[in-house]
């Protein structure tokens, strides 16, 4: 199972820089919402992986973030089309 779990951070890793990519060489703003998202996974699943001890209280704010910066992100791909 740890190799899945490093497999998935890869692949969180990978979608994050795409993200980026998209917000500063397309010009797309919901880039960073597409970046920021899994970014936040990166952390929680990073930190997991090492077992650091990170509040609930604070999870749940930065999942509460990443779930409105995804929202917005898809609601601007969804306006663009």
């Amino acid at each position: 199972m740890a190799v899945l779990h490093v497999l998935s951070i890869i692949m969180e890793m990978a979608v994050f820089f795409l993200g980026v990519k998209i917000a500063l060489r397309k010009k797309k703003s919901y880039g960073w919402g597409i970046a920021f998202t899994f970014l936040v996974y990166v952390v929680y699943d990073f930190s997991r992986f090492l077992c650091l001890d990170i509040s609930g209280g604070f999870l749940y704010s930065l999942f509460f973030l990443a779930t409105a910066s995804i929202l917005w992100a898809v609601y601007k791909i969804y306006k663009t089309q």
